[in-house]
């Protein structure tokens, strides 16, 4: 297909497109002669996803440039992108308190990691963000906040379990390696957006008068 046909396949306007390819974000077309580039299938899909990871995902070109590189090397592995994307997503902390309020807070964190029998290295980018949470948890003494980072753990290592088993189901590598990208990018907005919704709800029901009983 020409690029105008890519354009209305995807929604994409053509110079966005160009801008992509300019960028290392999308492969270049097929030059079938000086003036025309021919577009496949594969580039209607990585424009897609291009676009989830930008336009949904909110992350920048840099950033997606550099998860599609990894997408795109030779001997990558499910695991392997599965950091990558975590990598891609994750915010850097701002370091909060004294040497030994972090040592505590590690120490803390890494007894959290034991309860619930996680296997994870200390390099994981999610680490150093759970360090400063308990770090300002315990700045602010909201032990009360803390004590939910359990109900935290439960609930996001019964998510994890049944992302990765969704993604095992997949028959091609290619897939696997998509589905780890958008499971985690996306995964992350849809977390954030149904926690808001519930969050709501919840509150609308305590915000509800309580009828004195007699």
């Amino acid at each position: 297909m020409r690029i105008g046909e890519l354009a209305r396949h995807t929604g994409v306007p053509a110079p966005t497109i160009k801008y992509y390819t300019r960028e290392g974000l999308l492969p270049p077309g097929e030059r079938t002669s000086p003036n025309q580039v021919r577009y496949a299938g594969s580039h209607v899909r990585r424009l897609k996803l291009i676009r989830a990871m930008l336009e949904v995902g909110g992350m920048s070109v840099a950033t997606v440039r550099d998860v599609l590189a990894q997408v795109d090397a030779p001997g990558r592995t499910v695991h392997g992108m599965l950091g990558v994307a975590q990598s891609a997503v994750s915010r850097s902390a701002t370091e909060r308190g004294t040497e030994e309020e972090r040592r505590q807070a590690e120490r803390e964190a890494a007894e959290l990691v034991r309860r619930h029998g996680w296997d994870v290295k200390p390099e994981n980018p999610g680490w150093p963000a759970l360090v400063q949470i308990i770090v300002t948890y315990r700045d602010l003494d909201r032990g009360d906040l803390l004590a939910l980072l359990d109900e935290y753990a439960a609930a996001a290592g019964r998510l994890a379990q049944v992302e990765l088993a969704t993604v095992a189901d997949v028959p091609t590598v290619d897939g696997m390696v998509e589905g780890v990208v958008l499971g985690t990018v996306l995964g992350d907005a849809a977390m954030s957006a149904m926690r808001r919704i519930a969050q709501e709800s919840a509150s609308s029901r305590f915000a509800r008068p309580r009828t004195q009983s007699v």
